[in-house]
Protein backbone atom coordinates (compact mmCIF):
# COMPACT_ATOMS: atom_id res chain seq x y z
CA UNK A 1 0.00 0.00 0.00
CA UNK A 2 1.58 3.17 -0.59
CA UNK A 3 2.08 6.22 2.07
CA UNK A 4 -0.82 8.96 2.20
CA UNK A 5 -0.20 11.91 0.86
CA UNK A 6 0.22 14.39 4.11
CA UNK A 7 0.19 18.41 3.37
CA UNK A 8 1.25 19.79 6.40
CA UNK A 9 0.28 23.93 6.32
CA UNK A 10 1.31 26.53 8.68
CA UNK A 11 1.46 30.52 7.96
CA UNK A 12 4.73 30.91 7.06
CA UNK A 13 6.51 27.45 5.99
CA UNK A 14 9.45 28.39 7.80
CA UNK A 15 9.05 26.40 11.09
CA UNK A 16 6.07 24.28 12.51
CA UNK A 17 5.13 22.94 8.54
CA UNK A 18 8.61 22.12 8.08
CA UNK A 19 9.46 20.61 11.10
CA UNK A 20 6.57 18.02 10.37
CA UNK A 21 7.53 17.39 6.46
CA UNK A 22 11.00 16.31 7.76
CA UNK A 23 9.97 14.50 10.39
CA UNK A 24 7.52 12.66 8.97
CA UNK A 25 10.11 11.36 5.96
CA UNK A 26 12.51 10.40 8.80
CA UNK A 27 9.52 8.28 11.62
CA UNK A 28 7.19 7.87 9.23
CA UNK A 29 7.78 7.42 5.47
CA UNK A 30 6.33 3.78 5.56
CA UNK A 31 3.07 5.52 5.73
CA UNK A 32 3.72 9.34 4.94
CA UNK A 33 4.18 10.84 1.91
CA UNK A 34 4.60 14.44 3.14
CA UNK A 35 4.98 17.89 1.97
CA UNK A 36 4.23 20.98 3.43
CA UNK A 37 2.95 24.90 2.46
CA UNK A 38 2.45 28.25 4.02
CA UNK A 39 -0.17 30.57 3.85
CA UNK A 40 2.16 33.49 3.63
CA UNK A 41 5.06 31.51 2.82
CA UNK A 42 8.13 33.67 4.36
CA UNK A 43 10.61 32.24 1.33
CA UNK A 44 12.92 30.94 3.29
CA UNK A 45 13.26 27.59 6.56
CA UNK A 46 14.44 29.39 9.65
CA UNK A 47 17.56 28.77 10.82
CA UNK A 48 16.65 27.11 14.15
CA UNK A 49 14.17 24.74 12.51
CA UNK A 50 16.83 23.36 10.61
CA UNK A 51 19.22 23.17 14.09
CA UNK A 52 16.51 21.78 15.72
CA UNK A 53 15.73 18.92 12.64
CA UNK A 54 19.90 18.29 13.31
CA UNK A 55 19.85 17.64 16.50
CA UNK A 56 16.89 14.84 15.74
CA UNK A 57 19.06 13.45 12.75
CA UNK A 58 15.81 14.82 10.55
CA UNK A 59 17.68 16.90 7.34
CA UNK A 60 15.45 19.33 5.01
CA UNK A 61 17.33 18.47 2.17
CA UNK A 62 15.09 19.63 -0.76
CA UNK A 63 12.68 21.40 1.28
CA UNK A 64 11.61 24.94 0.56
CA UNK A 65 9.14 27.37 1.96
CA UNK A 66 6.33 27.52 -0.43
CA UNK A 67 2.71 28.35 -0.89
CA UNK A 68 -0.03 25.84 -1.60
CA UNK A 69 -0.40 25.76 -5.30
CA UNK A 70 3.26 25.06 -5.69
CA UNK A 71 2.65 22.68 -3.04
CA UNK A 72 0.24 21.01 -5.14
CA UNK A 73 -2.39 21.44 -2.69
CA UNK A 74 -4.95 19.45 -4.81
CA UNK A 75 -2.90 16.76 -4.72
CA UNK A 76 -3.17 15.89 -1.04
CA UNK A 77 -5.23 13.06 0.70
CA UNK A 78 -4.51 14.74 4.05
CA UNK A 79 -3.98 18.10 5.35
CA UNK A 80 -2.72 18.86 8.69
CA UNK A 81 -3.49 22.26 9.78
CA UNK A 82 -1.60 24.11 12.07
CA UNK A 83 -1.92 28.00 11.06
CA UNK A 84 -4.66 28.34 13.90
CA UNK A 85 -6.74 29.57 11.26
CA UNK A 86 -9.80 27.74 9.36
CA UNK A 87 -8.77 26.31 5.61
CA UNK A 88 -11.58 24.48 4.95
CA UNK A 89 -12.49 27.37 2.22
CA UNK A 90 -9.31 26.59 1.01
CA UNK A 91 -10.04 23.09 -0.39
CA UNK A 92 -13.54 23.18 -1.26
CA UNK A 93 -14.22 20.72 -4.04
CA UNK A 94 -10.92 18.52 -2.34
CA UNK A 95 -11.37 14.81 -1.17
CA UNK A 96 -8.35 16.02 1.53
CA UNK A 97 -9.33 15.18 5.10
CA UNK A 98 -8.64 18.21 7.40
CA UNK A 99 -6.99 17.61 10.68
CA UNK A 100 -6.07 20.68 13.08
CA UNK A 101 -3.43 20.80 15.37
CA UNK A 102 -3.13 23.17 17.69
CA UNK A 103 0.78 23.61 17.93
CA UNK A 104 2.40 27.42 18.64
CA UNK A 105 4.24 29.24 16.08
CA UNK A 106 7.81 29.34 17.17
CA UNK A 107 9.17 31.89 14.72
CA UNK A 108 11.15 34.46 16.21
CA UNK A 109 11.70 32.74 19.55
CA UNK A 110 14.58 30.87 21.36
CA UNK A 111 15.98 27.44 20.61
CA UNK A 112 14.21 26.18 23.23
CA UNK A 113 10.77 27.09 22.10
CA UNK A 114 11.72 25.38 18.63
CA UNK A 115 12.76 22.61 20.98
CA UNK A 116 9.54 22.16 22.53
CA UNK A 117 7.17 22.51 19.43
CA UNK A 118 10.05 20.31 17.49
CA UNK A 119 8.98 17.52 19.62
CA UNK A 120 4.92 17.97 20.20
CA UNK A 121 4.94 17.79 16.36
CA UNK A 122 6.89 14.69 16.62
CA UNK A 123 4.45 12.87 18.81
CA UNK A 124 1.73 14.20 17.04
CA UNK A 125 3.68 12.64 14.08
CA UNK A 126 3.92 9.26 16.04
CA UNK A 127 0.08 9.18 16.78
CA UNK A 128 -0.93 10.20 13.21
CA UNK A 129 1.32 7.26 11.85
CA UNK A 130 0.17 4.64 14.17
CA UNK A 131 -3.57 5.54 13.14
CA UNK A 132 -2.24 5.35 9.47
CA UNK A 133 -0.57 2.18 10.23
CA UNK A 134 -3.80 0.19 11.80
CA UNK A 135 -5.72 0.80 9.14
CA UNK A 136 -2.86 -0.81 6.92
CA UNK A 137 -3.28 -4.29 8.74
CA UNK A 138 -5.32 -6.68 7.58
CA UNK A 139 -8.31 -7.64 10.03
CA UNK A 140 -7.91 -11.04 12.03
CA UNK A 141 -9.92 -14.18 10.78
CA UNK A 142 -12.10 -15.45 13.53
Amino acid sequence: MRPVKVLFVCIGNSCRSQMAEALARALASDVIAPSSAGLSPLGFIASPTLAVLKERGAGADGQYSKSLPEANADGAEMVINMSGHPIDRLFTGSKARIENWDIADPYGEDLELYRRIRDEIEEHLKQLAERLRKKRRPARKR
